[in-house]
């Protein structure tokens, strides 16, 4: 049996609910979202998914321990303040944890600071450092670091640039970098 279907799982920062939609359409996954944000929390109502309106700074104490199979954090960490919190509370409520982010060590980055003198933006960066929602920029580097400091296991990396699989120079390549994880 595809360990995907019939999943539960839990989409923090879930935006208008898409993912879970296609979860449940597809896997016949079942789950909730969590948002913040009042429109796309009415995006999600709106999209038949089911959503919780709340902080994740908050935590996850809503949940209790082992609740979900999955839970996912898409594109989201670098907007949370508390990182090593809320990827301990992911490994607390789920067996497995997705988490994907921009690639702050991307070439293209680096150059811009390099030589720009700027803050990088791009088409997986799109906002200027004064707009942007971001809170914390980190490299593959950087969060492999964290996660082998803080006791989590990458079962699984995949590191993409434009839709394409970056296999050489992942951290340099690379524009967002997707992990599958689980507890130490």
């Amino acid at each position: 049996m595809d360990r995907a279907r019939r999943a539960r799982v839990l989409d923090l920062g879930c935006g208008d609910g898409a993912l879970l939609a296609y979860l449940w359409k597809e896997r016949d996954a079942h789950g909730y979202g969590v948002e913040i944000d009042d429109a796309k929390v009415t995006a999600c109502v709106k999209n038949d998914v089911n959503v919780l309106q709340m902080n994740l700074e908050s935590g996850l104490s809503l949940f209790g321990d082992g609740s979900f199979d999955c839970v996912i954090l898409s594109q989201t960490l670098q907007a949370v303040r508390h990182t090593e919190d809320i990827l301990r509370e992911m490994l607390r409520v789920g067996r497995e944890a997705i988490v994907s982010f921009p690639n702050f060590g991307h070439w293209s980055a680096r150059l811009q600071v390099a030589f720009g003198g700027r803050m990088p933006v791009s088409r997986s960066l799109p906002y200027e450092w004064y707009d942007t929602p971001n809170v914390h920029l980190c490299t593959i580097s950087d969060f492999e670091n964290l996660a082998r400091r803080i006791g989590l296991r990458i079962r699984e990396r995949v590191v993409l640039h434009e839709g394409a699989t970056v296999g050489v120079l992942p951290n340099l390549r690379g524009s967002l970098a997707v992990y599958r994880m689980s507890a130490g």
